[in-house]
């Protein structure tokens, strides 16, 4: 969870985006097409997040991969659609947006929320013979363990739903927490995304047949080692663990060393 990206939101720049040299649609935003990549990087956000979290990841990885940043509803340019709190539901609405973009190999990665929805899409496409080369988690435990911390969604009121999020997360801007309008304004975003991953049923399937990687910060207090190794279950292909030093949100201080380590792994 983060409400990081939001003040990126409403930061007044204006981004001109294209897929494929065309104009963006909703679901995709690439900030630096590639004329003709070896290979796609599908990127998901955490809860709160947005597509603008990749904006320069082009800029430190091999001008053969191509960034898509998923956008999902309820953020930036889609702010006056509803978020969904249901993943399943995500899978379903987003799976068709992106496979006119799989005729080139491509890879999925995820942080935190981002993790679960990238593993669930990597399990429908391999279903559709639409095998990623890899897949990429990040600061999530395995979903077949069991949620240690009671939920957040369903605490009443905003004040309380936002306190807990802080206690949990210590991430929250002060505006979000001092501002009323613009907490009335972003708090039920926040909220569908926490539905969305609290409510997550782990469904039992084959492993999946692509590379794993997972990825985690060392002090990250929401997700150990342990539950970082856990998914090596969920793949019968190569698998790795790689932490970074940082908490739960390694990935906004770690940018540099992080997509080295995805430009090495992904050649």
């Amino acid at each position: 969870m983060s409400a990081t990206v939001i003040g990126a939101a409403t930061n007044g720049t204006k981004v001109d985006v294209t897929v494929n040299g065309k104009a963006s649609e909703p679901w995709l935003r690439v900030h630096q097409p590639r004329a003709n990549p070896r290979l796609r990087l599908f990127c998901l956000p955490y809860a709160g997040g947005t597509a603008s979290l990749y904006r320069t990841w082009h800029q430190h990885l091999p001008e053969e991969i191509e960034v898509c940043a998923v956008q999902l509803p309820g953020r930036e340019n889609r702010f006056r659609e509803q978020p969904f709190s249901n993943l399943a539901k995500l899978v379903q609405m987003l799976l068709p947006n992106l496979l006119p973009h799989l005729d080139k190999p491509f890879a999925l990665f995820g942080h935190s929320m981002g993790a679960l929805i990238a593993y669930e899409l990597a399990q429908q496409l391999q279903m559709g013979r639409h095998m990623p080369t890899h897949l990429i988690v990040s600061g999530r435990r395995a979903p077949i363990l069991p949620d240690p911390e009671p939920p957040l969604h369903t605490l009443p009121g905003d004040d309380a739903f936002l306190a807990g999020l802080q206690r949990r997360y210590n991430n929250l801007p002060a505006l979000m927490l001092s501002d009323a309008g613009f907490r009335d304004l972003f708090t039920p975003l926040l909220r569908a995304d926490m539905t969305l991953v609290e409510t997550y049923a782990y469904t039992s399937r084959p492993p999946l047949l692509c590379p794993l990687l997972v990825l985690g910060g060392e002090e990250d207090a929401n997700t150990s080692q342990a539950e970082l190794r856990a998914w090596q279950s969920l793949t019968s292909a190569d698998f790795a663990v790689q932490c970074f030093p940082g908490g739960h949100f390694y990935l906004n201080e770690q940018t540099q060393p992080l997509l080295s380590t995805l430009a090495s792994y992904l050649a």
